[in-house]
């Protein structure tokens, strides 16, 4: 359905008349980061008439692209199914679902090969530019942001967003913007001050907390095993029933790696209230239950290899030697001599290795904040706010997070595409 735009005492319908209305008009960009650059290049190509600027309260652009993905950037995930994709989201699953419906994983790749920039899937799904350096996806916004004369101001951070009449009264630290559109891209934040001037214009902001970060250990000596890992671990929260199955990491913290991450995602929120502190339990032979395992055993009884030798389950032999001497398991016994409550004992540490959680670590500089713009607030056609008109919204400013693997930057993408319409889709 066509729109229906006022100005004064008129109507208009239709397309044609929204760069006739915003001729000479200014919109203006809150944040430099994934979501509010993109949003800038689609509102410059969507309202070629109008001046576009962005406002960045710091000195630097696009800081998270930059360290994504360890310096090459983790631009999307190769998942082509909306209802598969929507599950990699621990808040804002249902929303996502009519956002990814009008940009998605494909629009994505679609639009960065279109400006030279080919991407490439890994094992795990992950996509990278060809390059395996994020400097390529910044240069590619940097060519688009000049090509759009799109304005940038740094150092300058937004206190205030009022109305005027028909106008947007954005007011920085600096000088006072009288905008026709404003689309909010501040990205995510751990302190509460970062959403005041949102929160002043009627917003709910839910509560902020983190989200993906390894789980600290501090009173285990696997600690000591630093940078072993896992194919295939499942680590559970004791108490609640999450868990997730992947690569875990062991630390100088504790416990990392993708299955980790995920986790500490989904079961965000819990962590929170129990103040990062919580029994944690590691299946170290993955999937396989306890039948499983004693089955495994039994292929080895007629050994004479010693236990400690023979690691299970593609187990890193320092961990596995680790996992048989907690197991109360003497060095020098062999298979052969492996009594049932020893057996017992083993199968529950491989399956059931139990932790204490006393905190958290920030993974790396690629963190994700849970919470935000309550999303009620917004119109997920349009992303537009229902309480100020005119104000859009798009990226992690909203409660809306992703497991690690690059589905926060498809969020960014998918919801700076449609701000960037301002409305015009309803």
């Amino acid at each position: 359905m066509l729109p229906i735009l006022k100005q004064k005492n008129h109507l208009f319908f239709g397309l044609n008349w929204i760069s006739k209305i915003i001729s000479d008009k200014l919109i203006v960009i809150i944040g430099g980061g994934a979501s509010g650059f993109f949003a800038a290049i689609h509102a410059a190509a969507n309202y070629p008439e109008a001046k576009i600027t962005i406002l960045e309260k710091t000195g630097k652009l696009l800081s998270k692209v930059r360290v994504s993905g360890g310096g090459r950037c983790n631009v999307t995930h190769h998942c082509f199914e909306n209802s598969e994709l929507i599950k990699n989201y621990p808040r804002g699953e249902k929303e996502l679902r009519q956002v990814f419906a009008q940009f998605s994983v494909t629009d994505t790749i679609a639009w960065f090969a279109k400006r030279g920039v080919k991407l490439k899937t890994e094992a795990d799904g992950r996509m990278f530019p060809e390059s395996n350096s994020s400097e390529t996806i910044i240069h590619c916004f940097m060519e688009e942001g000049r090509r759009h004369n799109i304005a940038i101001h740094l150092n300058e951070e937004v206190t205030s967003i009022t109305r005027d009449q028909e106008k947007l009264i954005v007011k920085t630290g600096k000088q006072s913007y009288a905008a026709d559109a404003v689309i909010c891209a501040i990205g995510g934040h751990h302190q509460a001050r970062n959403y005041e001037f949102l929160k002043s214009c009627g917003h709910r902001i839910d509560e902020l907390i983190p989200s993906l970060f390894t789980l600290n250990l501090p009173q285990s000596n696997i600690k000591e095993l630093m940078g072993l890992s896992v194919k295939n671990g499942t680590v559970k929260v004791k108490g609640t029933k999450h868990q997730y199955t992947g690569p875990v990491l062991i630390t100088h913290w504790g416990l990392s790696g993708p299955a980790v991450l995920k986790l500490s995602a989904f079961a965000a929120m819990d962590f929170f209230k129990l103040n990062y502190r919580a029994g944690i339990s590691v299946n170290w032979a993955g999937t396989h239950n306890e039948e499983d395992v004693k089955e495994e055993i039994q292929r080895h009884r007629t050994s004479k290899a010693l236990i400690v030798n023979t690691p299970l389950f593609d187990i890193p032999k320092r961990l596995w030697e680790y996992l048989v001497i907690k197991a109360d398991l003497p060095a020098g016994k062999p298979w052969t001599e492996l009594g049932k409550k020893q057996e017992h004992k083993l199968i529950q540490i491989l399956i059931q290795d139990e932790y204490d959680m006393q905190g958290k670590t920030t993974f790396k500089e690629e963190f994700v904040t849970a919470g935000g713009i309550n999303l009620k607030d917004l119109n997920f056609k349009t992303m537009e706010s229902k309480i100020v008109p005119g104000l859009f919204f798009c990226g992690e400013v909203l409660n809306i997070d992703g497991i690690t693997g690059g589905f926060n930057f498809q969020n960014a993408w998918s919801t700076a595409f449609i701000a960037a319409k301002l409305g015009a889709v309803k």
